[in-house]
């Protein structure tokens, strides 16, 4: 197994591209612990590992430090350290204009998937520089290179923080031995489709990448040796155009 031997806490692993990675992870021995605010979601993902080690669970919401700080505390006493974090919360609305988002809006979308990010970000960050070791995976949005108007104002917004925080962190941290990679998705089939303003077709589905394709490629990065980083990677279905 790739990752026997490693831990790793994946935010946003009860359902989508999370729980795709968290399966992949814990498919190649690491011993995983995932987190989300909905716990019937992160239950029935760890009902669909059968195998050993087994998924661990833990509710949390990224916007609060609190339950941050708390979910990092117990995921220490359950993994004894983190090796890997994976940062797959995310959320997105249906007005997605200027002219048709609210203020509201706008602050619910920016706390879930920037702030949150540096929320996670900064309860791990301490102890990997101190042991000099640790991976960090930041799952942007090809959104957050482009400001695409599928993805609307305060979401391309939020995953161009995202990305610069990922950038800017692991700049900051490479030579205490912490990798951050910034992972750029184009169309997944993720229950974030449900927020599209337009109902995506099963069709179209089908010819997303799929949440365990994202699993893999997360699986390949956290496979690499110390020695080798990679500060970033786009991942989109064939058929989907990219400039």
């Amino acid at each position: 197994m790739k990752l026997e031997g490693k831990t790793a806490v994946v935010i946003g692993g009860g359902s989508g591209i999370g729980a795709g990675i968290a399966l992949a992870l814990v498919a190649e021995g690491c011993r995983t612990l995932i987190a989300g605010r909905g716990e019937p979601r992160l239950n029935e993902t760890a009902a669909a590992w059968q195998g050993k080690p087994p998924l661990l669970t833990h509710v949390v919401d990224v916007t609060d430090r609190g339950s941050v700080r708390q979910l990092f505390d117990d995921a220490r006493r359950e993994l004894s350290q983190i090796d890997i974090l994976v940062i797959s919360a995310g959320t997105n609305i249906k007005t997605r204009t200027m002219a048709t988002m609210t203020a509201e809006q706008w602050d619910q979308v920016l706390a879930v998937n920037a702030t949150g990010a540096y929320n996670c970000i900064a309860q791990v960050l301490p102890e990997m520089r101190a042991r000099r070791d640790g991976l960090i995976i930041n799952i942007s949005s090809i959104a957050g290179k482009r400001a695409i108007q599928l993805g609307g104002v305060a979401y391309c917004a939020s995953k161009f923080a995202m990305t610069a925080l990922g950038t800017a962190i692991g700049n900051e941290v490479a030579s205490d031995g912490v990798r951050v990679t910034n992972v750029y998705p184009g169309e997944v089939n993720t229950p974030i489709l449900e927020n599209r303003p337009v109902p995506v077709s099963e069709q179209q589905k089908a010819a997303m990448v799929q949440p365990e394709d994202v699993g893999g490629l997360v699986v390949a990065i956290a496979a690499l040796p110390p020695r080798a980083h990679v500060p970033e990677i786009i991942i989109k279905p064939t058929v989907q155009g990219y400039v």
